[in-house]
């Protein structure tokens, strides 16, 4: 993990400088054919209409991989099978400071059923949709990097 990431860096912090990181697990669903999914942020939440990797917080007791499981059958109604850690991101918000802990994920099951009123969107490099969670970024760069993507950084996000 390198530096933090600030997010909408003119807006004040809720909660002040001693706030206490919220433990996220985000899953990176991959298709075969190299196509990530994507889901939009649910009417009422902070950055609604934002587009994200879907995941969640990781509640007491529970590992990053429990949190990302339970997670994803809440909100998009599929049981994920093998969970690859791949990289962390620490992303200062203004409404909280989150731990994004990324993790690849190739096989599921079920249909996807956007529970929460949310879209989605298999996406590759450049995405089409927009706007894109300041906190989803850098795994495009990421994707960019493994990927070979010869477009520019900026071109990663409309």
């Amino acid at each position: 993990m390198n530096q933090v990431l600030v997010a909408d860096g003119d807006r004040p912090r809720e909660g002040g400088p001693d706030r206490k990181e919220v433990e996220v697990a985000v899953g990176v669903l991959i298709r075969g054919d190299g196509c990530f999914l994507l889901t939009s942020r649910p009417a009422g939440k902070v950055y609604e209409g934002y587009w994200e990797f879907p995941g969640g917080k990781v509640e007491a007791g529970e590992t990053v991989e429990q949190a990302l499981r339970r997670e994803l059958q809440e909100e998009i109604g599929v049981t994920i099978g093998a969970v690859h850690p791949w990289r962390v991101e620490l992303v200062d918000y203004p409404h909280a400071l989150v731990r994004l802990n990324f993790c690849k994920v190739h096989e599921w099951s079920g249909a996807m059923h956007m529970r929460e009123g949310q879209h989605f969107a298999w996406e590759a490099l450049p995405v089409a949709v927009k706007p894109v969670l300041p906190g989803t970024v850098p795994v495009l760069r990421w994707f960019a990097e493994e990927r070979g993507f010869t477009g520019a950084t900026h071109t990663l996000v409309p």
